[in-house]
């Protein structure tokens, strides 16, 4: 991606383990990035690139407000992408040190006014001695594109003040009906009305071609 990414500050990660860290050898499987924007501006997020550092699985959680039951905004946050796959083997290279792109039609909810994200970085494998993704940038939906784009579309749509005439080429409906009922009222007449005249003798006759 070409264009300027978003302003935005990466805190240090942070190391997430349940229990007690001190008497636990183990090393942190876990670790959270924020991120953080200027003034809290709300950002429609588009995509986020990343370069992985040996990072097995990685979830996207964003700070949006939403409106409550009684339509009231409240801030909440939301997962939008969950345990997305960066290496096919978290004991392997391959994947460890790759580009990687998350654009939105990938994530799980809409990205739009999006206050605060937090990143969560898991790598279950022992043999790693550390984890963490790198160059993170975050790319803005642009607002005049989208608008320019959505006037070309919505120019092509049938206006809603002029419905369809679905009445053109067909006859009328009334004269149908007239005609209709007239047979019918024939039909009627002939049923009803019992034949005097006797059908006499009548001869066939029949060619026959000589081939």
């Amino acid at each position: 991606m070409t264009e300027d990414s978003v302003a935005c500050v990466i805190k240090t990660p942070v190391p997430l383990q349940i229990g007690d860290i001190k008497s636990n050898s183990g090393k942190p499987g876990v670790f959270a990035i924020d991120i953080s924007f200027p003034r809290e501006r709300g950002i429609n997020l588009r995509a986020i690139t990343f370069k992985n550092y040996y990072t097995a699985f990685l979830t996207i959680r964003i700070h949006r407000p939403v409106l409550s039951e009684s339509d009231k905004k409240t801030a909440k946050w939301n997962t939008c992408t969950r345990n997305l796959p960066l290496m096919p083997n978290p004991h392997a290279e391959k994947g460890s040190q790759d580009y990687f792109s998350v654009h939105k039609h990938q994530m799980l909810c809409e990205p739009n006014g999006v206050t605060a994200m937090r990143l969560i970085l898991r790598q279950p494998s022992p043999v790693w001695l550390s984890f963490s993704v790198e160059d993170i940038k975050l790319y803005e939906c642009d607002q005049d594109n989208l608008q320019r784009g959505n006037g070309s579309w919505l120019s092509h749509l049938t206006p809603l003040e002029r419905p369809l005439n679905l009445n053109v080429g067909l006859p009328d409906p009334e004269a149908v009906a007239s005609s209709v009922q007239h047979m019918w009222l024939l039909t009627e007449m002939v049923r009803n009305t019992p034949t005097c005249t006797r059908v006499g003798r009548f001869d066939v006759s029949i060619v026959l071609q000589q081939w």
